[in-house]
């Protein structure tokens, strides 16, 4: 079975949801109504500066998502990218998709001219990692919050 990377469309919205709500319960967490609306509508507004969002389809199915944002960055003239969230449906790991996800950010950012491309991840999320230690470099930053 193949899978096709493309952008996020407009038709997507029940699907997208449904697995970003899976994504979102994966790191026990949720959101309410207006943050999924709002998101959306971001990603389909195409404003610079929003975020924006691929979709892994298979078989008319949405089986993995990734969303990223460019942004600026104050040690470089060029901007940089988030790939803030990425998820493939457990039924369908272990076929590349997060791979696919992935170089698909990477060719969107480098055709915007990023200098710098990150994400983050739990550091209990041992089979992501498996994928990012092939693909990244850890950086050895640690997250802080308010």
């Amino acid at each position: 079975m193949t899978c096709e990377i493309r952008p996020l469309a407009p038709l997507d919205k029940d699907q997208w949801r449904a697995s970003w709500t899976n994504y979102l319960g994966f790191y026990e967490t949720s959101v309410e109504d207006e943050v999924y609306e709002t998101s959306f509508a971001r990603m389909m507004s195409g404003e610079r500066g929003e975020f924006r969002g691929l979709v892994a389809v298979r078989d008319g199915r949405l089986v993995g998502l990734a969303h990223y944002l460019f942004h600026r960055h104050g040690w470089r003239i060029a901007d940089a990218c988030y790939l803030q969230d990425l998820w493939v449906e457990p039924d369908q790991r272990g076929a590349g998709i997060a791979r696919a996800l992935i170089e698909a950010v990477y060719a969107a950012a480098d055709a915007h001219g990023c200098a710098k491309i990150y994400w983050m991840t739990q550091e209990t999320n041992a089979v992501a990692r498996c994928l990012y230690d092939r693909i990244g470099v850890r950086t050895g930053f640690i997250e802080y919050r308010r």
